[in-house]
């Protein structure tokens, strides 16, 4: 384990600003885990007592949680406040099989292209042909952006406090702790803000998994059994129950067959549909070059649930074993973004042409459901997404779990840990019967978690963050740049979320 040396270990608060301590975050890493052996020479003599157990949260290598466990103390004010250019946190990772560029460029393409991608031509739906094409490009900048700013932050914090590296929630935490008097005290709270939103993101894309694979079965059975059609709700129960069992998985190495055979699945249907896609596009003249503004936030929510892959980006970011080349210009950020936001714009732009009004919120729903190989590509992507929501599952029980274990008498936790499982299995079956509608379920969810996790939390961090050094820059500009960014993002949360229970109401009304 490595332990930061303390400069004081009396964890006494002075009044003055060169007494007064912070609990700062630092990396716990385990060399018995990893090696097999304890190497001793890397326990100082003055390991904190201020172990925090509750912190402890997913590793990077599994999922986008937080990664450290320690909270120390140090003077805030003086000499080791300060970013020490000499330290490189790069140089002090352990990492047991760190990742190349190119394969980190990989995992952040596979990070991002998911189910996601499959909604575009729903949100150009909401924007217009012409508007969505330029707008999707802009909201892509600006959560690329946002990345940079979450990335470029945790390296600050790492020299300034001699951590080697940091997950989302630590970096959220410790920007605090570094930024204004006011900001300190809400420390545990941001990160328990990040790591509330990242399980609430995770929980909504489980269930819209759910109407996803459900609904695409449905298509394909009702046109064999016209005679005995079974409603959307009751697809999503029996997609369920076997979701119940699976999920009781606790070690991701048996899960790593699925996660294969969903990845060669989604490429083929994916391959497929643009097939299908590109076969007699009509012409643009009989699109909607620019929506109704009332339509707009849809497109938000959908545009940013598709393309906002922040929750993965430092666990990805951490185990590089050139961090530097994560950020920059040319970056490995830059150009799978670039590809990525190139990939969803041409799903949408042509997904919209191809069938106008007709758009439903997956593309897969449009393809001929008589046409056999149509009918293969519906069932194989829902195979994937079935496969997927075991993975995706992992990450919002392994955060919880986490965070209440060390408060279950070690011979019930067992039972605990399977009874949240199916428990939260079935939550998310519930919420995906109540709301078995795909396009407002992925508009909500993008606006209200991956507005927060993807530009409100990020911005605020980077103005704790400089707060004191370097600034806010000549004019402030720092300040205003990031005031727009939170207001922007305030903006798609409260428009997008009001909008899509718009949606769902007149849904229950029986408006549709």
């Amino acid at each position: 384990m490595t332990i930061a040396t303390i400069t004081q270990s009396d964890g006494s608060v002075g009044t003055g600003t060169g007494t007064m301590k912070i609990p700062t975050v630092t990396p716990g890493y385990d060399n018995e885990k990893h090696y097999g052996t304890r190497n001793s020479s890397t326990v100082s003599i003055n390991q904190s007592k201020f172990l925090r157990p509750d912190m402890v949260d997913v590793p990077a290598q599994q999922a986008a949680g937080s990664t450290l466990p320690l909270v120390l103390t140090r003077k805030k004010g003086g000499g080791d406040d300060t970013e020490d250019v000499n330290y490189n946190p790069f140089e002090h990772r352990k990492i047991e099989h760190p990742t190349s560029d190119v394969e980190t460029f990989v995992h952040l393409l596979k990070g991002s292209l998911g189910s996601g991608i499959l909604a575009m031509p729903m949100a150009f739906l909401n924007a217009g042909l012409w508007f969505g094409l330029v707008a999707t490009f802009l909201v892509g900048a600006v959560c690329t952006y946002c990345v940079h700013i979450l990335v470029k932050c945790a390296h600050i914090l790492c020299r300034r406090r001699k951590i080697p590296m940091m997950g989302f929630a630590d970096v959220a935490e410790q920007a605090f702790l570094d930024g204004p008097t006011s900001l300190q005290r809400w420390s545990r709270f941001i990160r328990f803000i990040v790591n509330c939103f990242l399980v609430i993101d995770l929980i909504g894309c489980c269930c819209i998994y759910l109407v996803f694979v459900g609904t695409n079965v449905k298509q394909v059975v009702d046109f064999y059994t016209q005679e005995s059609e079974l409603s959307i709700r009751l697809w999503i129960v029996i997609v369920t129950c076997p979701l119940l069992f699976m999920c009781l998985i606790r070690n991701l190495k048996f899960l790593a067959p699925f996660s294969m055979v969903a990845n060669l699945l989604m490429f083929v249907g994916i391959i497929i549909t643009f097939t299908y896609i590109f076969t007699d596009l009509p012409s643009t003249e009989g699109r909607v070059g620019i929506a109704d503004v009332t339509q707009w936030p849809l497109f938000f929510g959908t545009v940013i649930f598709a393309l906002e892959g922040i929750g993965v980006v430092m666990s990805l970011e951490n185990d590089m074993k050139n961090p530097a080349h994560f950020i920059g210009c040319p970056s490995v950020l830059n150009l799978g973004m670039g590809v990525v936001v190139s990939l969803y714009t041409l799903v949408g732009f042509f997904g919209y042409l191809k069938y106008g009004a007709e758009t439903k919120g997956s593309i897969t729903l449009n393809l001929p459901v008589e046409d056999k190989l149509a009918q293969s590509v519906k069932l194989m992507i829902a195979i994937a997404i079935f496969f997927t929501f075991t993975l995706q599952f992992y990450v919002p029980i392994s955060i919880i779990w986490k965070g209440i274990q060390h408060k279950i008498a070690p011979e019930k936790q067992n039972m605990t840990e399977y009874g949240i499982r199916i428990l939260l299995v079935l939550l998310c079956g519930a919420i995906a019967v109540a709301l078995p509608n795909l396009g407002p379920f992925i508009s909500l969810i993008g606006a209200v978690c991956l507005s927060t996790l993807g530009m409100i939390v990020p911005s605020i961090i980077e103005l704790a963050v400089y707060y004191e050094d370097p600034g806010y820059g000549r004019g402030k500009w720092r300040l205003w740049k990031n005031a727009f960014l939170i207001a922007f993002g305030f903006i798609g949360f409260f428009t997008g979320t009001y909008v899509s229970i718009l949606e769902f109401h007149d849904e229950f009304n029986g408006s549709h």
